[in-house]
């Protein structure tokens, strides 16, 4: 894990399973949106960079002519590469943010889910501006874990807080509005915030909490003593076998 945590392209290669099963989609509202005011339709062609392992680029193969899923992590691009064989307008590049591989101004829009954070924010801007066509959009998207709405969350915070590796370090929500502003000038960037839940038994509690990064996994040192106030958390907030996990999922979109 130590390599991984370096590089941040290998740091979610042991969390495919996890991440696949047990990290949330994305509400319904952020492809209206996507329709509404940045102009997709059946014959918009996508790019989903910092694509993972597919969870937003499925959802956007339901109104595309073509989606480009991004995606440096071998693990988790062959695990979208699994999920969506059976979709004939996906198709999947070994690329990133700063390196694509595709074709000058050869897309409509360019999403980024979950993965804004990692890239080298000039880098990947020059990219965006050679591969977008004449006034296309770049949208942003994060699922925002809500940290202080309930006693259960307030105390997952705590337990994530103190046993996270690097959780200062990686946490998204370092992305300030004068970060965004800088990258999407000279034009102007709009928001979008919309409700988006989870509910999961024990087992399911378990692998959203081991879906991120920079939390220890089996057999490195925390693991163990985590997964045992986990499993206690779990027993003093379920209600019928459930905790509830809530999201904001901020959703950035204009034109660069």
């Amino acid at each position: 894990m130590e390599g991984s945590q370096r590089n941040p392209k290998g740091r979610f290669s042991d969390r495919v399973e996890n991440y696949i099963k047990y990290r949330p989609s994305y509400p319904p509202e952020v492809l209206e949106l996507l329709k509404s005011r940045c102009g997709q339709t059946e014959e918009s062609v996508i790019a989903d960079v910092g694509s993972g392992t597919g969870i937003l680029t499925k959802l956007l193969l339901e109104n595309a002519e073509r989606v480009y899923g991004v995606e440096p992590n071998r693990e988790m691009r062959e695990a979208a590469e699994r999920m969506l064989a059976d979709q004939a307008n996906f198709t999947s590049i070994p690329g990133s943010a700063e390196a694509t591989d595709l074709l000058t101004d050869s897309v409509d829009i360019i999403v980024a889910g979950q993965a804004f954070h990692w890239f080298d924010r000039p880098r990947a801007k020059k990219e965006f501006h050679r591969i977008l066509r004449p006034n296309g959009w770049v949208v942003l998207i994060w699922n925002e874990r809500e940290t202080d709405s309930t006693p259960f969350l307030r105390e997952y915070e705590v337990l994530l807080r103190k046993y996270a590796m690097d959780y200062q370090e990686v946490d998204h929500m370092k992305i300030s509005p004068e970060i965004l502003r800088e990258f999407y000038d000279p034009a102007t960037y709009e928001t979008g915030i919309f409700s988006n839940r989870q509910q999961f038994d024990y087992e399911g509690l378990k692998g959203r909490c081991l879906s991120s990064s920079y939390i220890p996994n089996a057999g490195q040192p925390g693991h163990d003593d985590l997964i045992e106030e986990l499993e206690a958390l779990f027993a003093k907030y379920e209600s019928g076998g459930q905790v509830e996990i809530g999201y904001q999922t901020m959703v950035y979109y204009g034109r660069l």
